[in-house]
């Protein structure tokens, strides 16, 4: 039956099954390469998500810090004797808003630095192993 193809039946049958194994290892290389794709985008999903709640956090931080210095500043207006003590309340408070503001942007600037940088490095390691 296989001898019309010039080669005896045993050869013949040894080239399908090293055709076929060498189907099936590269299949199971692919979902390797599946399988890492996708471990990479839950890491990457993680710590995308772990980022941005440590920002929305700050933020949460510095707004009740605001409201609060604000609050007690408005307390202190209503309280002032004259003009000049108004207007050095409003000056103080100016000043600790302004300082306590450039802060926190670079704080969340910060923050956001590291968000890049983290979010970046299981792509750069699956690049580096795909390369291999």
């Amino acid at each position: 039956m296989f001898r019309h193809f010039g080669a005896g039946p045993v050869r013949v049958h040894l080239s399908i099954k090293q055709q076929a194994s060498q189907m099936i290892n590269n299949f199971q290389e692919f979902q390797k390469l599946g399988q890492t794709n996708v471990d990479t985008a839950v890491k990457l999903l993680g710590d995308w998500s772990k980022g941005w709640q440590a920002i929305a956090a700050e933020f949460n931080d510095y707004s009740k810090r605001a409201f609060e210095d604000g609050t007690a500043t408005f307390e202190k207006l209503l309280s002032a004797k004259s003009v000049e003590q108004a207007f050095e309340i409003q000056s103080g408070y100016a000043k600790r808003a302004y300082e306590d503001y450039i802060h926190q942007l670079n704080k969340v600037g910060a923050l956001y630095s590291d968000l890049a940088k983290d979010a970046y490095k299981p792509v750069e390691k699956a690049f580096q192993n795909a390369g291999r």
